[in-house]
């Protein structure tokens, strides 16, 4: 992932991060688990990515992937990102990891979420950079507070 741009520096993009940081952390640990015949483990792990994807996906999608969007240049892009946003929804709604090939499914639903995460990181964020006004990151960090009530940025 970029560190050169400076869009980490964002508080909302520092936000964001630090959420797929969280999801794949969870994600992780619940592979892991898997991988050690802990399906109960793996279950609960796979759950809490859920609701933390699902808040997150709310957060970027109802802000900054909606002003990017506006730019027509990006709304192919954001319309593709959001498409994985609900295919990976879907995926996770009908998940039964008492089914070896849901097991596996999920071990490859993360790695495609680790790419899913290095388009917005290494695309999405730091084109913001440069195409957002100031009233777009208010409007995009609105947002993403209205989907976040009561908790602080960090």
């Amino acid at each position: 992932m970029c560190h050169y741009c400076g869009c980490r520096e964002i508080p909302l993009i520092k936000e964001f991060i630090a959420e797929h940081e969280t999801v794949t952390d969870l994600a992780g640990d619940a592979v892991r688990a898997l991988r050690a015949g802990d399906r109960d483990r793996a279950r609960t792990l796979a759950a809490r990515m859920t609701v933390e994807l699902r808040s997150h996906w709310a957060g970027e999608e109802r802000g900054l992937f909606a002003v990017m969007g506006e730019n027509e240049e990006y709304t192919a892009y954001v319309d593709a990102l959001v498409r994985e946003h609900r295919e990976l929804a879907a995926f996770l709604d009908a998940l039964d990891l008492d089914q070896e090939t849901q097991r596996d499914a999920f071990v490859r639903a993360v790695d495609e979420l680790h790419e899913h995460i290095a388009k917005e990181e290494d695309g999405l964020f730091p084109a913001s950079l440069t195409e957002l006004t100031g009233d777009q990151w208010d409007r995009s960090f609105a947002a993403w507070r209205s989907v976040h009530s009561g908790r602080e940025p960090r």
